[in-house]
């Protein structure tokens, strides 16, 4: 189904400005805000990988019934992915800020855009607010509403979560004796949490799905094992990807995050070695960072990061084939195949 994906989102893109009609009229009342919303979403929103929109698509489409898949519920599920698409916005408007982030999708971060500052801060939670807006309008009395709500309100909850763990391990804040494996474990679980597995279980339960045991099958597998990994492929992204390829920067040695790569490092470094770690790791000097860098490139951790991605393909992949729903394993299984190997990033 991803071979589908550049169709998929001109179909999506011809929603969205039925969308963004939508939050204009409710809003319209209000002097001055209608321009500047639309302006906030335009920017932040239209343009992004739609990773999770289409995750959450194409879960539907094998999940659901061919009886369920009519063109009004079609409709209603991209209604849904753009849902996803701005609360997952709000959110990475947010980090930018914290992360003091210079670009995303190849242009300045919000807060940085004509000098907008922290008042971004407040565009994020009107994008934020919009999404409950248009879960009421489109899926209010449905069978599925409560429970959309409140995978809504979970995810931004334990990404939230995500982020506090985060920010409050950065080296800057500790010391290197806490980037440890279980603690990046930890921060990679909670803020992974929305990339996968939130577009799995909203496709879940507006399909109607009821087996427990799916739920669950589906949980472990995302939750345990792809989003960790799609993780660690974000820290190695982060440090060694390319700028024009990303379209952002990557600051987490600037920042002292706790990501794999130093965690790899720390389990590899001589004495000597840690030393220049404790002086250069979390300060923004361009030349320490590319001291670290080039520490990372001497103790091999590209290829250290290219064998543990085939290992935890194959793990993954065994585990999925055990999965009794056939056509969830086969959306799982076309879901790691896409991201597998994957050198861009996707928000």
């Amino acid at each position: 189904m991803w071979e589908t994906t550049e169709e998929e989102i001109r179909e999506m893109m011809a929603v969205w400005p039925e969308i963004v009609r939508e939050i204009m009229e409710h809003v319209k009342n209000i002097p001055n805000i209608g321009k500047w919303l639309e302006k906030v979403l335009q920017y932040n929103v239209s343009g992004t990988k739609k990773l999770h929109s289409l995750t959450l698509i194409y879960a539907y489409k094998l999940i659901a019934s061919n009886e369920q898949q009519t063109q009004d519920n079609i409709y209603l599920v991209r209604i849904l992915a753009w849902c996803l698409e701005m609360a997952m916005a709000y959110l990475v408007m947010i980090d930018d800020i914290m992360d003091r982030s210079l670009f995303r999708r190849g242009q300045p971060c919000w807060y940085r855009h004509d000098d907008i500052g922290l008042m971004a801060i407040n565009d994020g939670l009107l994008v934020e607010s919009t999404v409950y807006y248009l879960i009421r309008k489109y899926f209010k009395g449905k069978e599925c509403y409560d429970n959309l709500v409140e995978t809504f309100q979970q995810v931004i909850f334990k990404i939230l979560i995500g982020q506090f763990l985060d920010m409050s391990s950065t080296f800057k804040k500790s010391n290197l004796d806490q980037f440890t494996m279980n603690q990046y474990n930890s921060i990679a679980k909670w803020k992974g949490y929305g990339t996968l597995f939130v577009p799995t279980v909203l496709a879940m339960h507006f399909a109607g799905t009821k087996d427990s045991e799916i739920f669950k099958q589906s949980e472990t597998i995302l939750s345990e094992l792809i989003i960790p990994l799609y993780q660690i492929q974000d820290d190695y992204l982060g440090c060694f990807g390319d700028f024009e390829v990303l379209g952002k920067d990557g600051t987490d040695i600037e920042e002292g995050k706790c990501t794999w790569l130093i965690v790899k490092a720390l389990e590899r470094v001589t004495p000597e070695q840690r030393k220049i770690l404790e002086e250069c790791y979390g300060v923004s000097d361009p030349e320490k960072v590319k001291r670290v860098k080039q520490l990372y490139i001497d103790l091999d951790l590209q290829n250290v990061f290219f064998k543990y991605e085939e290992e935890m393909y194959n793990i993954i992949k065994a585990q999925i084939e055990q999965i009794s729903c056939k056509n969830q394993q086969r959306f799982l299984m076309g879901l790691l195949g896409k991201f597998y190997g994957r050198r861009v990033c996707d928000f």
